[in-house]
């Protein structure tokens, strides 16, 4: 007990709270305001996608908790567009919310946030990340009047601490993406854009980046057989969902043998392809948001899922009083449903120089209405034709 109540102690020091409408005096928000307003990246996602449908009625009795998974709100990825869509959703509707970071990178510390979030007088809580499946395993049934919306999570994340599956209540609502859409959006441009040689550098093999990967091979070789050009990628796994100076010199070397793109799938491994990319003159592929504004022209586009759609569409069914169509559900949001999936298609992050809009608009469709269809197997590597030739590097 002791040490729960130290841990609840420390999270509650990085627990920060923002009233609809108003600002924080607390240091901390002042860095996260701050942060925000350097990423327009994230922040424009998450306002275009909390705007783009007319909201139902929402009734504004509640307050929303937003807890990090094992980054910050300034991470320009998950974290980030989750927040400041919670934050864009409260001051449109004039409900509280308040996000809170775990003390540590563990279940232990997450179920302390949860814990500490309903003290607080959560009554909505939004997770981001597959991390968050032992503590909704956890906290489902002790906190039967709090809903909790956890985004990027399947049903198969969802077990206990000591690892037993457990099913999803009612007061849970899940929901994963078909990353191997964007994934495949993302290959098929590049090759379209005449890129012949390519790279694939993914974050530990979780399902979600073995999806990204796999499509991004599937519209290679899809591209390349269109074309009847000869395209040669190199596969890795780094392990890890951070840049280092090995994985930095693994990229270093890519490029030098030719490599001229990598898409690279993992978090902050992003930053060791942007560092080789910069000495060899090479380009990367950004993901799940548009990451042009942040890396610059090196990024020729990102493959992107629609976090901030999803976590904006459950906020409505809560406060709408319509959690029941959710409630208990787990789904996979692909471009049938939505618009979950893509590429940025504005100009300033629309990095190709041969391949246009109306082209990806075109495949774009395909996806849509079944025409092309992407398979989401994460056990077997995709078949590919003989144009293209893929060295998974072990």
């Amino acid at each position: 007990m002791k040490k729960k109540v130290i841990s609840l102690l420390l999270t509650a020091a990085m627990a920060t709270t923002m009233f609809a409408g108003c600002g924080s005096s607390s240091e901390e928000n002042t860095t996260a305001d701050n942060n925000q307003t350097a990423a327009p990246a994230a922040t424009e996602a998450a306002a275009e996608e909390s705007t783009e449908a007319a909201a139902p009625a929402v009734s504004a009795d509640g307050k929303i908790a937003m807890i990090t998974d094992s980054g910050d709100i300034t991470d320009e990825s998950f974290n980030q567009i989750t927040w400041e869509t919670c934050v864009a959703y409260g001051d449109k509707n004039g409900i509280e919310y308040q996000y809170y970071k775990p003390a540590e990178d563990t279940d232990e510390e997450r179920i302390n946030a949860i814990d500490l979030a309903v003290a607080d007088g959560a009554t909505v809580i939004v997770m981001p990340g597959y991390l968050f499946g032992p503590a909704i395993a956890e906290e489902q049934d002790l906190y039967p009047d709090v809903s909790f919306i956890a985004v990027d999570v399947t049903e198969a994340d969802i077990v206990d601490l000591s690892g037993n599956a457990v099913g999803i209540s009612d007061n849970v609502y899940i929901c994963s993406f078909q990353e191997e859409q964007a994934g495949y959006l993302a290959g098929y441009a590049a090759v379209k854009d005449g890129y012949t040689s390519l790279g694939f550098l993914g974050g530990i093999a979780v399902p979600a980046v073995i999806r990204y990967g796999y499509g991004y091979i599937q519209g290679i070789n899809d591209a390349a057989e269109e074309m009847g050009v000869d395209v040669d990628v190199k596969y890795y796994y780094g392990g890890q969902f951070y840049g280092s100076d090995a994985i930095t010199a693994r990229m270093e070397g890519w490029y030098q043998d030719g490599t001229q793109v990598v898409f690279a799938c993992g978090g902050g491994i992003y930053t060791s392809a942007v560092e080789a990319a910069e000495q060899y003159d090479g380009k990367v592929i950004g993901v799940d948001v548009d990451q042009r504004p942040k890396i610059g022209d090196l990024c020729i586009t990102s493959a992107m899922k629609g976090l901030g759609s999803a976590v904006n569409s459950a906020l409505d069914a809560y406060f709408g009083g319509n959690w029941a169509s959710i409630g208990g559900k787990s789904e996979q949001l692909g471009l049938a449903q939505g618009d979950y999936l893509g590429l940025p298609t504005d100009t300033d992050s629309w990095g190709f120089t041969t391949f246009t809009v109306d082209e990806y608009n075109t495949v774009l469709d395909g996806l849509k209405d079944g025409s092309i269809t992407v398979s989401n197997d994460t056990e077997n590597q995709p078949e590919v034709g003989s144009h293209v030739t893929v060295d998974y590097v072990e």
